[in-house]
């Protein structure tokens, strides 16, 4: 069997709503560690060098917001497949 088969078969079972729930609660825990990671090291070089604070903190929050927009469009590549 070939992998479009198998794959036309699941989608045809309702498997594809399972998927797409699962796959929305990886892209959004895959958020929560990538973001906490953000912070954690923010917090961490902001401790080692208080005077760049500032530019620490701005660069964290481009950054968190990266991820979640890539987690949003994850998120509704997954709503798409349930309509």
């Amino acid at each position: 069997m070939s992998l479009l088969s198998i794959l036309l078969q699941a989608a045809s079972s309702g498997m594809d709503v399972m998927g797409a729930g699962i796959g929305a609660g990886i892209a959004a825990l895959g958020a929560g560690v990538g973001i906490g990671r953000i912070g954690g090291s923010a917090l961490e070089a902001m401790a080692r060098q208080p005077e760049s604070t500032g530019d620490i903190r701005a660069n964290m929050i481009v950054a968190a917001a990266l991820v979640e927009g890539a987690v949003f469009f994850a998120i509704v590549l997954c709503l798409l497949v349930v309509l």
